[in-house]
């Protein structure tokens, strides 16, 4: 990536971030035009050009940005520091969905770069979202202490049960086309509410 590409103003940059999110989250890796990219940013092609010097460049770029900026924002907002276990949820979900509020096409992107299988993108791909994806790191963070759950819980099968579930209602949401962000915050917040009816020690 040309370092200039950082130096623009953010509503530039956030402009051709949109744009590469929403071209590669709607189609596979080889199906995704730069040409297509630069039209949705409002910019000429070479330019595009000019910031990256081909697709995979891009490609592995919006990768590793939108990994660094959700871990980030996570950790700026002390998301793993806000009481219990599901608490952590709360204000995991609050951000995800003010990430979605500010780069719409982000979370899709996601999970069209998790499951891309282009091999000359898909090994750099796992090596990039690998940190921030596995159970290990997470369950790291949010440290969940035993005893505030119903005894004999297995604590890695419930994150596994919740964090999958979650995953799963959100791609369903996201496919179904423009998210309603609103609709999406107040039912996964009602799922957060039973689950901690659930696995919650009385």
């Amino acid at each position: 990536m040309n370092p200039n590409f950082m130096l623009l103003e953010e509503s530039k940059r956030n402009k051709l971030i949109n744009a590469g999110f929403k071209v590669f989250s709607h189609n596979n890796y080889k199906k995704s035009p730069m040409n297509e990219i630069a039209a949705e940013a409002g910019i000429s092609k070479s330019l595009l050009f000019y910031y990256f010097k081909n697709k995979k460049e891009l490609f592995l770029f919006l990768v590793k940005y939108s990994a660094e900026i959700t871990a980030e924002t996570f950790l700026k907002n002390r998301c793993y520091e806000q009481g219990d276990f599901f608490d952590v949820f709360y204000s995991a979900l609050k951000v995800k969905t003010d990430l979605i509020r500010k780069y719409p096409d982000i979370a899709l992107f996601e999970m069209r770069a998790y499951f891309e299988k282009e091999p000359c993108v898909q090994k750099e791909v796992m090596e990039i979202i690998s940190k921030y994806s596995l159970y290990e790191y997470q369950m790291q963070l949010i440290k969940p202490d035993p005893n505030n759950f119903i005894e004999g819980l297995d604590l890695q099968m419930m994150y596994q049960t919740i964090y999958l579930s979650a995953e799963g209602y959100l791609y369903e949401k996201l496919y179904k086309g423009v998210p309603n962000v609103d609709e999406i915050e107040k039912e996964l917040g009602d799922m957060i509410d039973f689950w901690r009816s659930v696995y919650a020690r009385k």
